[in-house]
């Protein structure tokens, strides 16, 4: 064993403990970021649980229709998470190095 292995693993706790931090504050800022633009949105869908089989009025649907809805539901969800992420680095960048 490395007699230089103690100090450099306490070294590397410190470490991941200053990124976990600082991945859990960047988490924090793109939540409210994607909350803030989820909020402008005037007419996101939500995803609807267990209906590919049946349609609005009762009958029988197009499941087809169902994950097609959903897979743009989705997407444009991602968009705002791509939003968000993307406006996230745009500050870091401007604010520059710390």
């Amino acid at each position: 064993m490395d007699a230089g292995a103690g100090p450099r693993i306490v070294g590397d706790g410190v470490e991941q403990r200053a990124m976990a931090m600082m991945q859990s504050e960047r988490r924090q800022r793109l939540h409210e970021l994607v909350l803030a633009l989820i909020a402008r949105e005037s007419d996101l869908d939500l995803l609807e649980e267990g209906q590919a089989d049946r349609s609005p009025g009762g009958g029988a649907s197009d499941p087809a229709a169902w994950i097609d809805r959903h897979r743009r539901v989705v997407r444009r969800y991602q968009a705002l998470v791509r939003t968000a992420v993307t406006i996230d680095a745009l500050v870091d960048q401007e604010a520059g190095p710390d």
